[in-house]
């Protein structure tokens, strides 16, 4: 049995209980063995192992944990995204694009995409990824979407409910009952949750419920697209349904707001639905932010997420999307490394990832600098010095 000590840490976010939200211990190691955190505490006192690495003073915190990404796709969009930065406003009605690429293309061109960007997002700290289809909107194109994705991750979402396909325009009911049917029977065996767009121009409120309670009741967990494009009933929907996270949220009503609150645990440790927050999206449709602010100070729990897609959010980068948060939506730069953490696994209802406390998996990121502060101080500067992932350094 093999072990590894991370030794010489600066400073430690361990995201577990401490005097500060980020429980941080001052110059600490962290033992893994057989890929897990097996001790955490001073340097001075740390066990002997089979191997060391001296950070040298550097930070140390959990991998990130992105808990929403469209990773299985071809093609791009870059042309869609010139066209918004030229004043073109951003209506979801890119999607259909994406789709008529990704149906054609090969398994292997798929398998090798989704690969490339989950290689990228590991080398910038992400050690947990979540991977949604969306892009077939065909019984066999999303079934072939979620065997690929889950090469790459074990948290897979069916989003057959992404928009309504071209060839089912005029008839969206029909579409419905194909997502809640056929497909929804092939796809189950890859997916561990069942996601909807539900927003104008794409599934109302009527459809999203009924193709989410399909999804439960074959055992898929729920997420949900909600509140992106403006105010809408989804966030409601994904409380009523008891939805482990709903995504956007930068349309809210006061009632929103009190929904997601109320779902708080009996602890008053945060909520059982997380509000999980994609500032790439809106940075890349020049979209106002969501408040993060208003929702923190509610006791709403909430998670930052890449949203990473060829439309709407081409960002694999988790320390990008930290830096948007502290400086556009209100949130502390401690607040906003929690949230791209411990946020995240609470978004997939995970306790054993985005924390380093002894049974965690042993996910950590050692930073170019000596503080978490630096990746929202120092945005676009390549801090990520090191990766190790379920124990192993990549």
């Amino acid at each position: 049995m093999s072990t590894l000590l991370v030794d010489n840490i600066g400073e430690l976010v361990t995201n577990g209980i401490g005097a500060d939200p980020l429980g941080i211990r001052r110059t600490a190691a962290v033992l893994v063995e057989e890929g897990q955190v097996a001790w955490v505490g001073p340097s001075a006192y740390a066990p002997a192992a089979d191997r060391r690495i001296d950070v040298g003073g550097a930070a140390v915190l959990p991998g990130f944990v992105d808990s929403h990404a469209h990773l299985v796709f071809a093609g791009d969009r870059a042309a869609e995204f010139a066209a918004r930065m030229a004043g073109e406003p951003y209506t979801g009605g890119g999607i259909r694009t994406t789709v008529g690429a990704t149906r054609a293309a090969t398994d292997g061109e798929l398998r090798a995409n989704v690969r490339r960007l989950r290689g990228e997002a590991l080398r910038q700290g992400t050690t947990t990824m979540e991977i949604k289809s969306g892009y077939g909107l065909s019984v066999a194109d999303e079934a072939r979407s979620l065997r690929i994705a889950a090469e790459s991750s074990s948290e897979t979402t069916f989003l057959g409910a992404h928009v309504v396909p071209a060839e089912y325009a005029d008839r969206p009911d029909d579409y419905v009952g194909l997502v809640c049917g056929p497909m929804l029977a092939a796809a189950a065996p890859h997916a561990k949750w069942i996601d909807v767009f539900c927003e104008r121009g794409a599934f109302d409120v009527d459809h999203a419920r009924a193709i989410l309670a399909c999804g439960q009741a074959v055992g898929l967990g729920v997420r949900l697209h909600a509140n992106q494009l403006g105010p809408g009933p989804g966030v409601r929907l994904g409380v009523e349904l008891g939805a482990a996270s709903v995504d956007h949220c930068t349309y809210l009503s006061d009632a929103d707001v009190d929904a997601l609150a109320g779902t708080a645990h009996s602890d008053g440790f945060g909520t059982r639905t997380v509000a999980t927050l994609l500032p790439g999206a809106e940075f890349s449709t020049r979209s106002p932010y969501p408040d993060a602010r208003r929702l923190l100070d509610a006791g709403v729990t909430v998670a930052l997420a890449t949203d990473c897609n060829p439309g709407s959010s081409y960002t694999s980068s988790m320390p990008f999307c930290i830096a948007l948060a502290v400086r556009e939506m209100r949130m502390t730069p401690a607040e906003a490394v929690w949230a791209a953490t411990a946020g995240g696994a609470r978004a997939l209802r995970r306790d054993d990832v985005g924390v380093l406390t002894p049974g965690a998996r042993a996910d950590l990121v050692v930073l170019d600098a000596p503080s978490y502060l630096h990746l929202a101080y120092r945005p676009g500067v390549p801090l990520i010095r090191q990766v190790i992932r379920n124990g192993v350094p990549q």
